[in-house]
């Protein structure tokens, strides 16, 4: 289990997702337990692991779409 100051982060819980599209060997995974969402690179699944809470996870989600991360 990941220790978190929002919570723990149960990974034996964890099921991990990436786009359909994306078959490399290196992607981003998302998984849901419980109230908070992990977020990881599939190229290293026992490296770190970033941890969101909804609310965080939302406003994430929400500025990818916005494009404030986009590189120029």
């Amino acid at each position: 289990m990941a220790q978190h100051p929002k919570g723990d982060f149960d990974l034996s819980r964890a099921v991990w997702q990436r786009a359909k599209e994306d078959d490399s060997g290196s992607a981003v995974e998302v998984a849901f337990v419980d109230e908070l969402i992990g977020l990881r690179n599939s190229g290293e699944p026992d490296g770190p692991v970033l941890v969101f809470t909804k609310d965080e996870w939302d406003a994430f989600v929400g500025g990818a779409q916005d494009g404030e991360f986009d590189v120029e």
